[in-house]
């Protein structure tokens, strides 16, 4: 189990698919704000080094310089005014993609521009200066919690940018392109290293403080957040939006009997084969005690369904006494029930699986026949 944990873990930091909602939205809005706070720093300090283009520069390509210096300036400034409300990482990506931009794009517009200076001049200092832009973009993204193969993407571009920068200038050597590409190299390794490190400390605070340590399920407290969204999402898209209240039987007997390690065990163990009926996009939710909510985006009558016979095809497992764990369960569908807000869709479950119970337990009771099972976990 740790091993599985270990690797799971790892491949988050190697690629953004499996990440959860609350970390999506995390990580876009850290993004978001230190694309904010980067480019607010250099749309003040692009246009500062106009002077010493001046000074090491003949007129006019200090002016040209000067020019292009302004633009990446107004375009920096520009991205401060972007302000990511719905901590969309689209958008996030976006931002940071247009801020990553702006400085190859410099580069290769000036290079033309810086070509044809003497090579004894004084000005050869600031030209190898601005060649080490590509590099700079690439140390930036140091700074942010991405994945590794997002720093991979980010950095093919940046390679694509040196290539061609070089193109004008026709005694660039093969050392000189080996040493270029090592040092890139390194400086692609430094940035993913440190990434991946903020990455992974970001993934653990929010599970921290989004995940139920006993079980792995979500926090109520993160688990009404994701509902709100979800529900947002669902009236927007117009799309059905399911939960299932699910609350364990008789499981006070088991803290009485064996103990509350056993309950906890027990606890721990239904939550895990919960979570193996759900699909990646579902959401299961610690409510409270022995009770769980599920959350099945963008599904309906059928979906749920199958939740609910995969479910009785697996089953819970067996409680201390050898008897196998059973489950009432209350399913309301948002377009169905016509329900206005997310509390009353809960409301509603939660009221339905009451009904479970008084029927007998281990069962559901659901919106229409298919999501009314009388007999939910054979009993042997």
């Amino acid at each position: 189990m740790h091993l599985v944990n270990t690797i799971r873990q790892l491949s988050w930091l190697l690629y953004a698919g499996h990440h959860t909602l609350h970390i999506q939205r995390h990580r876009a809005h850290i993004i978001s704000k230190r694309v904010s706070l980067v480019t607010a720093v250099f749309s003040i300090l692009t246009p500062l080094w106009i002077i010493v283009d001046a000074l090491m520069f003949p007129w006019p390509i200090w002016g040209a310089l000067a020019l292009l210096r302004i633009l990446s300036s107004a375009a920096f400034w520009g991205l401060t005014r972007v302000h990511n409300h719905r901590r969309s990482l689209q958008t996030a990506f976006l931002m940071l993609g247009v801020m990553l931009a702006i400085p190859p794009i410099f580069y290769l517009v000036s290079q033309p521009l810086l070509a044809g200076l003497p090579s004894d001049d004084l000005a050869q200092i600031a030209v190898k200066s601005y060649a080490l832009l590509p590099f700079i973009v690439v140390a930036g993204l140091s700074v942010f919690p991405l994945t590794l193969l997002e720093v991979l993407i980010a950095s093919i571009a940046v390679i694509a940018a040196i290539t061609i920068g070089m193109l004008p200038h026709p005694h660039v050597s093969l050392g000189d392109l080996i040493i270029s590409g090592w040092m890139l190299l390194l400086v692609i390794g430094v940035s993913a290293l440190a990434g991946m490190t903020q990455l992974h400390y970001m993934i653990t605070l929010i599970n921290q403080a989004a995940m139920d340590l006993l079980t792995g399920a979500f926090t109520r407290r993160s688990g009404e957040e994701t509902l709100d969204l979800q529900f947002r999402i669902s009236m927007r898209t117009e799309t059905p939006l399911t939960v299932l209240f699910v609350d364990i039987d008789n499981f006070k007997s088991i803290n009485d009997g064996y103990g509350h390690e056993s309950g906890d065990d027990s606890l721990r163990n239904t939550a895990a084969l919960l979570q193996k009926c759900l699909r990646q996009s579902d959401i299961l939710i610690r409510w409270g005690g022995e009770e769980f909510l599920i959350i099945l985006p963008s599904t309906g009558q059928e979906g749920a369904t199958q939740v609910l016979l995969r479910l009785a095809a697996q089953g819970l497992g067996q409680r201390p006494d050898g008897r196998q764990i059973t489950v009432s369960v209350g399913v309301a569908e948002r377009m169905v029930d016509d329900c206005e807000d997310w509390d009353q869709l809960v409301n509603l479950a939660d009221q339905r699986m009451y009904l479970s119970k008084a029927a007998g337990k281990n069962r559901s009771t659901g919106f229409d026949a298919q999501t009314s099972l009388e007999t939910l976990i054979p009993v042997t």
